[in-house]
């Protein structure tokens, strides 16, 4: 090696590695907030999809399909009436929390597509709260942040 080579010390090496660290560090923690948002968005709109899938299912295959929110074990089941076939089972975050209202976590929706009971229910997440409405008539439903 020749006096003339230059290289790196130690010190400027650590300082170089500290600075990623730090800024990496900072990157990872404000991902994590992200994550929920997205998971309890997530949550909704499968949620809508899945009720759309039951009236349609049970308007296309005449049957009554049962909806049942099972909030103590984070889950909810789409079965139809008359069997134990399930059509969607599904579970979802322990930060959410599903709670009745005016309508209670178990309704049908008829041969029709109209659904048997409407009124309202809660959804919990640590940073928002939904209201997911089901209207009388043709079972058209809705969800909406308070």
């Amino acid at each position: 090696m020749s006096k003339n080579e230059k290289g790196f010390t130690l010190i400027e090496s650590l300082i170089v590695l500290s600075i990623f660290l730090i800024i990496s560090s900072v990157t990872a923690f404000s991902l994590k907030p992200q994550y929920n948002m997205v998971d309890n968005d997530a949550f909704i709109v499968q949620l809508k999809a899945d009720l759309l899938y039951a009236q349609q299912f049970a308007i296309s295959h005449q049957r009554d399909v049962i909806v049942n929110i099972m909030a103590e074990k984070h889950m909810y089941v789409i079965s139809e009436s008359n069997s134990f076939l399930r059509i969607v089972e599904r579970r979802y975050s322990e930060k959410i929390n599903v709670v009745p209202g005016s309508i209670s976590l178990y309704f049908k929706f008829l041969k029709t597509g109209n659904v048997d009971r409407f009124g309202s229910l809660s959804i919990q997440t640590n940073e928002k709260k939904y209201r997911m409405t089901v209207l009388i008539g043709r079972g058209r439903f809705y969800v909406v942040e308070e």
